[in-house]
């Protein structure tokens, strides 16, 4: 009988966990994602769309900014069919840094303004927004010592250029 109990003794004795698997696994996963982390980085910007009352009265004492992107220029406009500047393409490629230079100079101007409007051609690609964006949004100035964004005009609205003076449509034609 004493064997029986020396028997089930030995079954129900626990073994001991090995656990240094595990530990390895955690000592290589965890500096691998904290290193992913310094590599992802997401930017969010809001934007608001016009309002569908395009053919509503314009406030003159307002002025609704505009950057018009086209094939050949980008346009700085008031908004009221007057053009501020008006800034051509050099080699090939539109001029980023002037329109900086000429967004600095509106802010300096108007500098309680915070709105514009970005409108764009319906066959503008993709990174020519994000420019014309990131330099309307803001530029890099020195403060102190360091390098920070200055806010130009945060508020972006986008739309469609408007029709060239004396343009047609081929459907308008017909």
């Amino acid at each position: 009988m004493d064997r029986v109990r020396l028997r089930r003794l030995q079954h129900k004795q626990a073994e001991d966990l090995d656990v240094t698997p595990f530990m390895n696994l955690m000592i290589v996963l965890v500096p691998v994602l904290l290193l992913s982390m310094v590599f992802t980085h997401t930017t969010v910007i809001e934007l608001n769309f016009p309002a569908g009352d395009a053919g509503s009265e314009i406030d003159p004492e307002n002025v609704h900014l505009e950057v018009i992107v086209r094939d050949d220029r980008l346009i700085v406009a008031d908004g009221r069919g007057g053009t501020i500047r008006s800034i051509p393409m050099v080699d090939g490629a539109h001029d980023y840094e002037q329109l900086s230079l000429v967004m600095r100079e509106v802010k300096r101007r108007m500098p309680e303004k915070r709105d514009i409007a970005v409108l764009l051609q319906a066959d503008t690609d993709y990174q020519t927004l994000v420019s014309v964006m990131d330099r309307v949004r803001s530029y890099k100035a020195v403060q102190g010592l360091e390098v920070v964004d200055a806010e130009l005009f945060p508020v972006i609205s986008l739309g469609d250029t408007p029709r060239p003076v004396g343009a047609q449509l081929v459907a308008d034609a017909s």
